[in-house]
């Protein structure tokens, strides 16, 4: 298989993370320096900065409600990374991101197949924000957000509006482009004052405060890995 999957089914780190190594030369099959195109074959030696993979630990899968000021990665060279806050004995990644500004609820796992399918737009899968704005929401503006709104050289798909107050909106989306919302928002005059995710499919933030986490329940978990197909 691919180096990607092949380091994916291990649970040592994303897809994401595992470029990232790749194009650092720290990834070895066999002695030889490993690039996307490399492919790992049973008896392989795979190794990552001279050292050998860990064995796959038990799968584990943590609702995390991260706030404003940390960033969506692992990685322990960052400042402010997420398992600062998220004490786990595991080694686990995050699911997807959630920019430095927003806050709300992310997924973190050390299951690569299952970060992989939450995290590719192909998919579709639903998720949902709250959206504090800096002036009065109009029917309008609700109506152009979902119906799609020019950004990034594209037009963003159709999502779910729903007005919440004065100010404060939920939109549901299906796509991930890069600070998708923000922009969106700004192609139609307004600007973003509070960003907070409250659902990924069926798994919602709910009580869960500001930096704590949670394992997923087993009944949560079973209709998530039943929509992602990976029962």
């Amino acid at each position: 298989m691919r180096i990607h999957k092949y380091i994916s089914t291990t649970g040592y780190c994303s897809r994401r993370e595992t470029k990232r190594l790749l194009e650092s030369g720290r990834i070895t099959v066999n002695g030889e320096t490993a690039n996307k195109d490399t492919f790992v074959n049973e008896g392989d030696i795979v190794l990552i900065d001279g050292e050998s993979l860990p064995q796959k630990a038990a799968a584990v899968y943590v609702a995390f409600n991260k706030p404003v000021g940390i960033t969506s990665t692992s990685n322990p060279e960052i400042e402010g990374n997420i398992l600062e806050l998220v004490d786990l004995p595991e080694r686990v990644f995050a699911v997807g991101r959630l920019d430095k500004a927003s806050q709300g609820l992310i997924l973190l796992t050390n299951d690569g197949e299952f970060a992989n399918r939450i995290s590719q737009a192909d998919f579709g899968h639903e998720k949902e924000y709250e959206v504090t704005v800096d002036q009065p929401i109009t029917d309008l503006f609700l109506q152009k957000m979902a119906q799609g709104v020019p950004i990034l050289n594209t037009v963003t798909k159709p999502s779910k509006t729903e007005l919440v107050s004065k100010y404060v909106f939920r939109i549901t989306l299906t796509q991930g482009l890069n600070r998708q919302i923000r922009r969106m928002c700004k192609a139609l005059g307004y600007e973003v004052e509070k960003l907070e995710r409250i659902r990924i499919m069926n798994i919602h933030l709910h009580a869960l405060e500001v930096g704590k986490w949670r394992y997923l329940r087993d009944e949560e978990l079973y209709e998530l890995k039943k929509c992602l197909e990976l029962l």
